[in-house]
């Protein structure tokens, strides 16, 4: 009898996962399914550089698992029974639907945009969670006329690197930030200088301790009453999990994640795993690991080699999940990379201008390097045993 594997979306995670137990599990009785809406894999991380007017390299999915035992099936997941262990996808118009079977799920259909229930922000504000929403953005800026404004509200990376992005891009326009604490007060000292020096430099307008409670479609209201006429207003305050998961019995946080162990197993259905920003997983000093590529790709090592391990009866590794550094793109010519600890607070160790792009281009090409080869080019790492010694059997498979 065959083991069927089904992993859930093709973003960094997923797509890493599939590959990863492609590679472990070459192997007749095994088969892995890679379901995702769309044909091609999403550069997530570049999304801010698409909305800005650029372009990015098309990575079909279908050439990047040829010949590794993958099977893609393109289909939008409505449905997911983790007590039938049954996944229900529907075509990309809606038109048939189909369920599949799984012996071991993978759970990797990521976030979107979180409009955090403020009043107009669907109406009104545009996103960059997403290609499409990066697209609409272009097309939005692409009409804007000279000294429009445009206002990004959220402090966090994603905002500072539309921002800036765009104010590169775009120097005739009238970029600024809403940012609800104090510009970069999660880094070191050193780090905030050097942002503070670049957001100078593009002219971005930087509107500090704000709070903004309504969108409107020329402005942003803030709860001191103030408010910053807008254009266009970019909504980048974080991230709202996939919906789905929230419709099963799985064990979730208030939020919607999925509650993992050390092998991103779900603690309530051991034949579930969960990766990226949709499971709740434990790093180092006991802090939740963030929403970020940086925690997903570890996540899909640890759950492959976790699956596989126990597929094959061999150890299953347990390794630590850390920080090293926080990587941030200025525009294309201007970086910022803060090393933190292990549980992501900033030390006052950077590396600013021209070589922290360079930096964070090389991260962003190697993570993309790392979808596109699935099956090669796998990073070695040191294992600890969860328990030396202890064969794990594999999981136990649904009546025929």
């Amino acid at each position: 009898m065959q083991h069927r594997i089904v992993v859930l979306g093709a973003g960094y995670t997923g797509a890493v996962t599939a590959g990863r137990l492609a590679r472990r599990l070459r192997r007749e009785d095994v088969t892995i399914t890679l379901v995702n809406p769309e044909p091609d894999f999403v550069e997530r991380i570049r999304l801010h550089q698409l909305a800005a007017g650029q372009d990015l390299r098309p990575r079909p999915l279908g050439e990047m698992f040829t010949d590794t035992g993958v099977r893609l099936k393109l289909a939008k997941v409505t449905a997911v029974d983790v007590d039938r262990r049954t996944v229900t996808v529907a075509a990309a118009d809606g038109s048939e639907q189909e369920e599949l079977e799984y012996d071991t799920l993978v759970y990797a259909l990521g976030s979107g945009w979180n409009d955090g229930g403020v009043p107009g922000v669907v109406e009104h504000a545009h996103e960059v969670s997403s290609r499409p929403g990066a697209l609409r953005l272009r097309d939005r800026l692409a009409a804007l006329d000279a000294a429009r404004p445009v206002v990004l509200v959220g402090g966090g990376l994603t905002s500072l690197e539309a921002a800036t992005e765009i104010a590169e891009a775009r120097p005739d326009l009238d970029v600024a930030l809403a940012v609800r604490g104090a510009l970069g007060d999660w880094l070191s000292e050193k780090g905030r200088a050097h942002l503070r020096k670049v957001v100078d430099r593009l002219g971005i307008t930087v509107h500090e301790h704000v709070t903004v409670t309504a969108v409107e479609a020329d402005a942003v209201t803030a709860a001191d009453g103030r408010t910053v006429p807008a254009e266009v207003t970019v909504w980048t305050t974080g991230f709202a999990v996939h919906p789905i998961a929230q419709a099963t019995t799985l064990e979730l946080t208030d939020s919607g994640r999925i509650v993992v162990d050390a092998t991103m197993r779900s603690v309530s259905h051991e034949d579930v795993y969960a990766v990226g920003d949709a499971a709740m997983a434990i790093g180092p000093g006991d802090k939740p690991l963030r929403m970020s590529c940086a925690s997903g790709v570890p996540m899909a090592w640890q759950a492959a080699d976790a699956i596989a391990a126990r597929l094959t009866g061999t150890d299953v590794p347990d390794v630590s999940i850390r920080y090293y550094q926080q990587c941030i793109s200025l525009g294309r010519k201007e970086g910022l990379i803060q090393f933190v600890t292990a549980d992501d607070r900033a030390v006052e160790r950077t590396l600013t201008g021209r070589g922290a792009a360079l930096y964070k281009e090389l991260i962003c090409k190697a993570a993309a390097w790392g979808v596109a080869n699935p099956t090669t080019g796998m990073p070695s790492r040191r294992r600890r045993v969860v328990r030396p010694g202890v064969r794990y059997p594999a999981p136990a498979r649904p009546a025929a």
